[in-house]
């Protein structure tokens, strides 16, 4: 396999639906992209559905589909897998719980990132809540026991870990339990939001508790101060246990593969798939990301992996911004950054393809992730050109080439014939 090389490139939230102010075009339209569209007459365009009607339209479950895992078989929540990520190593009985540090003023979801709060001040306040909330668990829940752990992990993403006493004393957790993406509640209302069915007033009693000692804190006491936002709460959600998953070279016989990314997701996806996590500097998860260092590092992977994955958040903040200049800004620099120099060492390969494709629309009109479909594009040193003239949501819908179950379209870019 040392010469048989793949590439996916995932702009996170990247496709969007047409937009009045840029004369009805999409983002992805409207971006000056050289790059892909220098590739698109070249390239096998398609579409996929990512996302099945039962689950939530989550990066989660839409990345594990397009890496080509059925979500309906291996997904059991967001947050075990951002554990995995922090090399966390969670029981049978555990529960992990993602943790955001949000910025939440007259019951309206002011900020879902608290400003984009730093990771410096998120893992002060983490440890406060540590030290001053957690600490007195068995206080607040004694007919539960067992113990709780505040985990500081990027920015506002954050875990909160949840370990029973014994396997015969085990939390109230179910697949009942309804959480809810603060993302999805972006200057709405976030009453019909909270955390409700099995052991959901144990998560609203900690929620509450941590909203009370936030509004002493001296961090956000100091970044008030600074002209920034507070985190007023640490909102818990994308609960679940430990998943079971197959490695990517178990699943599709495939060589070693490495990711890049700035999201304790990604890195719990990769560290499931049995591959390298390559940490790259100046990778923030943001639209100040370093693009172009993303596309370098990626590059220089191809010589000891057989698969790099290449994870850029920017477009998926920009559109729960709903910053259509910010979106924008995210595509031309992936296309014009971190493209070229991923393109260039691939064609210094005999067998080689590179897959580029949203995991899911996130919508400006929104402000959140949607289940619907997402345009890729296939180019290779095999690949036969479909003859389009630019890759982006337009030309992906007329394309014949449709997978309804988006897991099924890894076997035909690793493998499939596309000439």
């Amino acid at each position: 396999m040392t010469n048989c090389k793949r590439v996916v490139v995932i702009p996170d939230g990247f496709a969007d639906e047409p937009i009045a102010s840029l004369g009805g075009r999409t983002p992805m339209q409207a971006a000056h992209t050289p790059t892909l569209d220098a590739w698109a007459p070249r390239a096998a365009l398609g579409r996929s559905h990512n996302v099945p009607q039962t689950l939530s339209p989550g990066s989660d479950v839409a990345t594990l589909a397009l890496l080509g895992y059925d979500p309906l078989e291996c997904y059991t929540g967001r947050a075990p897998l951002e554990a995995a990520a922090q090399g966390i190593e969670l029981g049978p009985d555990d529960w992990a719980f993602r943790c955001n540090l949000t910025c939440i003023r007259d019951g309206i979801m002011a900020s879902f990132t608290a400003g984009h709060i730093s990771t410096e001040d998120a893992t002060e306040i983490l440890a406060d809540v540590q030290r001053e909330v957690a600490s007195q668990w068995s206080t607040l829940a004694p007919e539960l026991g067992g113990t709780v752990e505040f985990v500081p992990g990027v920015s506002y993403r954050n875990l909160a870990i949840f370990r029973p006493d014994s396997p015969s004393r085990p939390f109230p957790f179910d697949a009942t339990t309804l959480t809810s993406p603060p993302h999805d509640y972006s200057d709405q209302p976030i009453a019909n939001a909270l955390p409700k069915g099995a052991g959901s007033e144990y998560v609203r009693q900690l929620m509450d508790a941590c909203a009370k000692l936030l509004k002493n804190s001296q961090t956000n006491a100091r970044r008030v101060a600074q002209g920034n936002l507070p985190a007023t709460d640490c909102w818990l959600w994308g609960q679940g246990k430990r998943p079971t998953m197959k490695t990517f070279a178990q699943a599709y016989d495939w060589g070693p593969g490495a990711m890049i990314t700035a999201v304790d997701l990604l890195r719990g996806i990769a560290n499931n798939l049995g591959w390298r996590v390559l940490d790259v500097p100046g990778a923030t998860g943001y639209v100040d990301t370093n693009f172009a260092g993303k596309g370098e590092y990626a590059a220089r992977a191809l010589d000891e992996n057989d698969i790099v994955v290449v994870h850029v958040e920017a477009p998926d903040e920009s559109g729960h911004e709903g910053s259509v200049e910010k979106k924008i800004h995210s595509l031309e620099e992936i296309d014009q950054k971190t493209l070229p120099p991923i393109l260039d060492k691939l064609q210094s390969y005999d067998n080689w393809r590179l897959l580029v494709s949203p995991d899911h629309p996130t919508p400006i009109s929104t402000k959140t992730h949607s289940r619907g479909e997402v345009p890729w594009m296939i180019v290779g040193s095999d690949v036969s050109g479909d003859g389009f003239a630019t890759y982006d949501e337009s030309t992906g819908a007329r394309s014949s080439r449709y997978y309804p179950q988006g897991q099924d379209l890894m076997t035909l870019f690793l493998r499939g014939d596309l000439s």
